[in-house]
């Protein structure tokens, strides 16, 4: 059985403006790193075989800081991947994330996010943000699933890998969360938080949302 440890990247200067980051990138703040060196501490015990991470700064650079306090971090081998990226917000890229959320919620009867995740099925979330986007680039449920499924064989294909860490982002963790586990994920996992997931040959499962503490 594989144990996944998914770590959403520490906070991003886009993080705390509060703006929509799918795909654009921004650099960690103060408080993002000493949040990745936090999740380190919290994960130093863990004798991962294998970290891997979204290909995006944010991710690749909280990965490392928690890579550097592993018991295994001389051998530990990092694999960034675009596959593990967060979903790709299209046009609400970098917008304010209330104005986006209204735009995208609106026409369906909810006024902001939270309201929208407590509702309604992330999937049609999805396809949601693919309709309100004008240029229709903004990724729907069966292509962003398409792009984490090639990621969840790339984990299968990690043979002797059981204890793996995944450096990835809020949309993702809480996608991940509301397909393979039963938890209330009207709030997103918190930066630098650990979500645990079980994953053998017949079913994935989270196991654990949204932890600070182990």
């Amino acid at each position: 059985m594989k144990r996944i440890y998914l770590v959403r990247h520490g906070q991003t200067y886009i993080n705390r403006y509060n703006k929509m980051q799918g795909w654009c990138d921004t650099p960690l703040t103060e408080e993002g790193i000493a949040g990745a060196n936090q999740a380190g501490e919290m994960l130093r015990e863990v004798p991962f075989d294998i970290a891997l991470s979204s290909d995006l700064k944010r991710a690749s650079d909280t990965c490392a800081l928690i890579i550097s306090h592993n018991t295994n971090h001389d051998e530990l081998q990092h694999i960034a991947s675009p596959l593990f990226r967060e979903h790709f917000y299209g046009y609400f890229e970098g917008m304010d994330t209330d104005m986006a959320w209204r735009m995208i919620a609106g026409p369906h009867g909810y006024q902001n996010h939270y309201d929208l995740f407590k509702n309604e099925p992330l999937d049609t979330v999805k396809d949601w943000i693919k309709a309100a986007d004008p240029f229709h680039d903004a990724e729907n449920a069966e292509e962003y699933w398409t792009r984490l499924d090639q990621g969840f064989n790339l984990i299968d294909q990690l043979d002797g890998a059981e204890n793996i860490l995944l450096v990835t982002h809020g949309f993702t963790i809480r996608s991940i969360a509301a397909r393979y586990g039963n938890f209330d994920i009207s709030q997103g996992p918190r930066n630098s938080s650990v979500t645990i997931m079980t994953m053998t040959d017949k079913e994935k499962k989270v196991v654990a949302y949204n932890k600070l503490k182990l």
